[in-house]
């Protein structure tokens, strides 16, 4: 038993330094740049050894992805754990979603595929793009649930979610970027001010 344990505890370890390694190959490459022989080299590893893992490195971003969407949930979940009110829930959830990412830029990059890459329509293919878009929709399921609480109508409350996801993704790309600098005012200000103004028609 015991040398069961400390088998499967070296295959978590080595399983752990490869995507530590795949992050740091994917931040300095991109996804297109990046190559499963180089992050084995980098990770100490034979590409054969690496394949035993994981046999892409769609599969390695994938499990980053996954990984960073899960924690995104979690701490979403956490804001709105003992409020009640639909109005308290809402402006909770949309400020846990925004401050996650201002507070962990490089999860910005890897959820919107910018590492080296830029803007573009991107995915990692139908073995990943279904769970990873359930896993973000999971994260956003709080404050869909409360918009639709408090628009008393399900499609009212999808389109005030899919609103406030793509002005917190735009103020997060503006804050990421420095552009925001050029006004007096900082990206968080400016999305408070939409929660509220949001709040306020409901």
């Amino acid at each position: 038993m015991k040398a069961e344990t400390k088998k499967r505890a070296a295959k978590e370890a080595k399983r752990s330094r490869i995507l530590d390694v795949a992050r740091e190959v994917f931040e300095a490459d991109g996804l297109e740049g990046a190559s499963l022989r180089s992050i084995a080299t980098k990770a100490g590893y034979t590409p054969a050894a690496l394949y035993f893992h994981f046999d892409s490195k769609e599969a390695l971003y994938g499990e980053l992805l996954q990984m960073s969407l899960t924690r995104l949930q979690a701490y979403v979940a956490a804001s709105v754990e003992r409020l009640s009110a639909p109005e308290a829930r809402f402006r909770a959830a949309v400020m846990a979603f925004y401050d996650f990412y201002e507070q962990n830029p490089k999860d910005l990059d890897l959820g919107f595929y910018l590492f080296h890459g830029g803007i573009r329509p991107s995915g990692l293919g139908r073995d990943w793009d279904p769970s990873l878009n359930a896993a973000l929709m999971d994260a956003l399921s709080p404050m869909m649930e409360a918009a639709i609480a408090l628009s008393g109508d399900r499609e009212a409350g999808e389109r005030i979610t899919a609103a406030t996801f793509a002005h917190a993704t735009g103020l997060l790309l503006l804050a990421h970027t420095r552009r925001i600098n050029l006004f007096s005012v900082t990206a968080r200000e400016l999305m408070e001010q939409f929660v509220a103004e949001r709040l306020s028609q409901k």
